[in-house]
């Protein structure tokens, strides 16, 4: 609900500004013109991921991973942290925080395991792994548009080395801090009991029928928006009460558009022309350093979303400094909880789960990972 209000604030402030004319009608068709396939998408992708977990497709995956595992705690942890790119990855890293974090910690529970190793890697891998695909967030999908060619191959072959890295160092670093816990033996427990095994198929079927389409140099909204009306219309012959206009995350797409426009206004009046000034341009390591840090302290600060916005200027004139913002506002948000909108669902879901996690531990390690995970990320992109 208060993100709703601030994107309603936003938009609101928005409009007056067009109507005093600082933001031109022209320009702000334009800023719609950009976004409204990152907001369908955002809407689309968020209700396949609902129905699917509602038909049972994560609880099922995550538990398959245990009896995969063969009771080594360990290799369950790895297996986790392979699910969690792949969700991430293709479903967004909102998704991985919402959906797969309770899913994993009943795993643990029902296997006698510790929750927090696990509820942490999602929660890290989230924001980490978020580099690895134009889908994976929607920073992702505003810079794909400013490379020079806007094919997703060209996300991926620029972003590779950086969200190997971050994804790698993330691991490694949950490793050290969870090492003792992570090690024994536990015995597999019964996969989940299916209510509708018809709904659960169909939905496994066009979740994996999607993620390739996602990345296959089609518009991502038009798989996304295809395979939530499957959903939906197999949800309205096979179980009409779970679908409700709540499916939809309507408090995202008002925050995001309203910090669209927000952002359109500040360009308008020249604001972001000092930041640009301030960061300067350049390839070389320091020069995208600066970057990735100025995109990692802003969007601690305030958000992700806004930092991105406002430091693309001086970042969309450079394929490496325009990957070294992302590496700076995905990877970067490991310290505040508000930096990244899916910490935020990470947490209201622990709680929701009687999971206790205090912020001080959070931005404790955070602190450590967050700096050494952007520095290191940055590397395969200096020249």
């Amino acid at each position: 609900m208060k993100l709703a209000l601030v994107g309603c604030g936003l938009l609101g402030a928005s409009v007056v500004a067009m109507a005093s004319g600082v933001l031109p009608v022209d320009e702000a068709r334009m800023i719609a013109e950009r976004v409204w396939p990152v907001l369908v998408f955002v809407a689309s992708v968020t209700v396949v991921a609902e129905l699917a977990a509602r038909a049972g497709v994560f609880d099922v995956t995550a538990s398959l991973l245990a009896r995969l595992s063969r009771g080594r705690t360990i290799v369950l942890w790895l297996l986790v942290v392979l699910l969690a790119v792949l969700c991430t990855a293709f479903l967004s890293l909102d998704t991985t925080a919402v959906l797969l974090t309770p899913v994993v910690i009943a795993v643990a529970r029902a296997n006698g395991l510790p929750a927090l190793p696990f509820a942490f890697t999602t929660v890290w891998l989230a924001n980490t792994a978020s580099l690895v695909l134009p889908v994976s967030n929607l920073t992702n999908l505003l810079a794909v548009h400013r490379l020079p060619s806007a094919d997703p191959a060209a996300f991926v072959v620029l972003m590779a080395g950086p969200a190997a890295i971050a994804i790698g160092v993330t691991v490694l670093l949950l490793w050290v801090r969870y090492a003792t816990r992570l090690r024994g033996r536990f015995t597999p427990a019964p996969l989940p009991h299916l209510v509708d095994p018809v709904l659960f198929w169909i939905s496994a079927g066009t979740v994996t029928a999607m993620m390739p389409m996602l990345v296959s140099g089609i518009e991502p909204w038009i798989p996304a928006t295809v395979a939530a009306l499957v959903l939906l219309a197999v949800y309205g012959w096979r179980a009409r009460g779970a679908l409700h206009p709540s499916l939809v995350p309507w408090s995202m797409l008002l925050f995001a558009s309203g910090l669209f426009l927000a952002a359109g206004v500040a360009d308008a009046a020249g604001l972001l022309q000092l930041v640009t000034a301030w960061l300067g341009s350049g390839d070389d390591l320091a020069s995208l350093w600066g970057v990735a840090g100025a995109g990692a302290v802003a969007a601690n600060v305030t958000n992700n979303l806004p930092a991105y916005l406002a430091l693309e200027p001086a970042a969309a004139d450079s394929p490496a400094r325009l990957a070294a913002l992302l590496v700076g506002v995905n990877a970067g948000p490991l310290v505040t909880p508000w930096a990244s909108l899916a910490t935020l669902l990470w947490h209201a879901r622990l709680r929701a789960e009687g999971v206790e996690v205090p912020w001080r531990h959070f931005v404790l390690w955070g602190l450590l990972a967050a700096p050494l995970v952007v520095a290191l990320a940055v590397l395969p992109l200096a020249r």
